[in-house]
């Protein structure tokens, strides 16, 4: 059986998450202490129901810059995969963490749509306005970070999703202040709240997928196995798997039968051949490939 592995190095990518991720955070502290004085002064629920999100969001980020120093850590007899998965179990955690508040707000907010209160509007104005510039800092601090880490991602997505909500509430302040319209504030909460969902929903699914081990969506178990089977000195691959460590290292084992008995010179050599085509045609740099000659009587692909 024979191993491979694919290394970079990612010390500068930890190092700058680590510091946009401390730096967002105290940004998202500032900003929860401001919506809930701001709500309470103004009365204004999409205000507080913000200021609920902004310390769902702090932290979300911590737990994020947390996960970001364990995952750093090396391998050991324990933990022979490194500490990778705790950012994904961290994402999740976040997610989660974003539907429950979610699910409150909405509760809120139907109480204020049976009973309406009157709101001051240009504190609400100037609260969400100060939120809005600190949160867009945030979102530009991560944004880079967020394509190549699911983790950073969900803590992306909370300060993407605060972003929005500050425009909506500076949007339903200006409605209260010219027009007395307070059903407008519930209102944003509920589409603050449909439009988190939605996002929270993607790195759950994206999360449970990972640590269920399941196949990812850029590998089509058929077509890895036809381009293996393609090679001359191969006659089946069978007991396939491939997975993700985390959001970036894609795994595949299998068995594969030889045509011939070869001797393990030849045989290493048809090995390293389809670790090239690996990581060639499917990017896959982690590969174990069990190689036999008639010894394996179940030859399905997915072994039952």
């Amino acid at each position: 059986m024979a191993h491979t592995h694919g290394h970079h190095s990612s010390h500068g990518h930890h190092h700058g998450d680590e510091k946009n991720l401390l730096w967002a955070t105290l940004l998202n502290v500032l900003i929860t202490i401001a919506e809930i004085v701001g709500g309470i002064l103004s009365n204004s629920l999409a205000l507080l129901s913000d200021a609920v999100h902004n310390l769902g969001d702090t932290i979300a980020i911590f737990l994020a810059f947390i996960a970001n120093r364990i995952s750093k850590r090396n391998a050991n007899e324990r933990k022979t995969f490194g500490y990778k998965r705790i950012e994904i179990l961290t994402a999740l955690l976040n997610a989660v963490l974003l539907i429950v508040i979610t699910v409150f707000l909405f509760i809120e907010a139907a109480h204020r749509f049976r009973n309406p209160e009157p709101i001051h509007g240009q504190v609400m104005f100037w609260v969400a306005s100060v939120g809005l510039v600190a949160n867009l800092v945030a979102v530009l601090l991560l944004k880079k970070q967020a394509h190549h880490n699911l983790n950073i991602r969900a803590a992306y997505l909370h300060l993407l999703g605060d972003t929005i909500s500050s425009v909506a509430v500076i949007a339903g302040s200006v409605l209260i202040i010219f027009y007395k319209i307070y059903w407008i504030d519930p209102l944003i909460t509920l589409l603050i709240g449909i439009y988190i969902l939605k996002e929270a929903y993607q790195v759950v699914q994206e999360a449970v997928n990972i640590l269920m081990m399941a196949t990812p969506a850029s590998i089509a178990i058929g077509e890895v196995v036809a381009e293996l089977e393609k090679h001359a000195a191969i006659s089946n691959v069978h007991h396939v798997h491939s997975w993700k460590l985390d959001d970036q290292q894609i795994h595949f084992e299998c068995h594969i039968d030889l045509k011939d008995d070869l001797p393990m010179s030849r045989a290493d050599i048809v090995r390293i051949e389809l670790e090239g085509m690996l990581l060639n045609r499917f990017q896959i740099k982690h590969t174990t490939i069990q190689l036999e000659y008639n010894c394996c009587h179940e030859k399905q692909v997915i072994h039952q």
